[in-house]
């Protein structure tokens, strides 16, 4: 194993040591937790139907990349694909939800090269628009010049620009990862569409987060919707880049913790027990698709040969 795979695993080993200890820390705060709140399961039920649905539009907006790369995927493949790929986030190195897709792909005969080369063009997007909706709906809260005017300016020119900075992105990749992704060369139309959809999940999301915490903690939260939707993006986004933890374990966590305490939204008990109870409700919601995807056998179809 080199230097670098041990510096990885140390990481690893002690991003999952820090939950380990923030549980035990917290324990008799959620013991009081648990003896005094009363859920509201259909705000919680409601809050897995939001994300669920997001995915969705996550799953239609990578679909219409893939059409404009030249291939057709329906719905339903595409949705299976997305979803069992997924599992692959929780693999050491984000490595393995892309090749995951390659192969899923080659399966429902659409080119590998076409389904990860938008899978990657729709997670780049994803990351621009990401950023620029935390700006938008945590401007006031971020103390940015400006306030939400400055947020939406930022939101809308990264929209606007993202056909030109994917390319740009993708180029950068290759040149750190010494690896050879395609260079997308798609009309700007498809990049719009993608950032437009990219936009409304982490919308859908944020909002999906504040119901979850209105259900945990048994009554209205405190704060605005776009406040929710900044404190569920920025931790998201820091755990999605942190590539040396599988599912940003840790790294969210820690984020989350800090922002809820920050803001006060959520303070004490509360903070720990959502901090701790919303990684269990979205794995849970990232795997049991997955599960149920693996489990229903596709129809046989022509597999197109594999693409360097």
């Amino acid at each position: 194993m080199n230097r670098a795979a041990v510096l990885r695993r140390a990481l690893q080993v002690a991003l999952l040591g820090f939950v380990v200890w923030y549980v035990a820390d917290n324990w008799s705060d959620f013991e009081h937790v648990f003896a005094t709140a009363r859920p509201r399961w259909r705000l919680i039920l409601g809050s897995c139907v939001l994300v669920l649905f997001s995915r969705l539009v996550l799953v239609q907006t990578w679909r219409q990349v893939v059409q404009a790369w030249g291939e057709q995927l329906s719905f339903a493949d595409g949705a299976r694909i997305w979803f069992v790929s997924n599992l692959g986030t929780y693999v050491p190195g984000k490595g393995g939800a892309m090749a995951a897709m390659g192969t899923l792909a080659q399966e429902a005969g659409v080119s590998p090269v076409a389904a990860v080369g938008s899978s990657l063009v729709v997670q780049l997007v994803n990351l621009l628009t990401g950023f620029g909706v935390f700006a938008a709906a945590g401007a006031h809260v971020m103390r940015l010049p400006g306030g939400t005017t400055t947020g939406i300016v930022s939101l809308t020119a990264l929209v606007l620009l993202t056909p030109w900075l994917v390319p740009l992105s993708v180029r950068t990749l290759n040149r750190v990862s010494k690896r050879q992704f395609a260079v997308p060369h798609l009309p700007p139309g498809a990049i719009w569409w993608a950032g437009a959809g990219t936009a409304v999940a982490w919308v859908l999301y944020g909002v999906a987060f504040q119901w979850f915490a209105a259900g945990i903690s048994g009554g209205a939260t405190a704060g605005t919707t776009a406040d929710w939707i900044a404190l569920f993006i920025g931790p998201y986004l820091l755990g999605f880049v942190a590539i040396f933890s599988p599912g940003g374990l840790g790294v969210r966590e820690l984020a989350m913790d800090r922002m809820l305490k920050d803001s006060g939204l959520a303070v004490g008990a509360v903070a720990a027990l959502l901090v701790v109870a919303s990684r269990v409700w979205l794995t849970i919601l990232d795997i049991i698709p997955g599960v149920l995807f693996l489990l229903l056998r596709p129809a046989a179809r022509r597999v197109p040969p594999s693409d360097d």
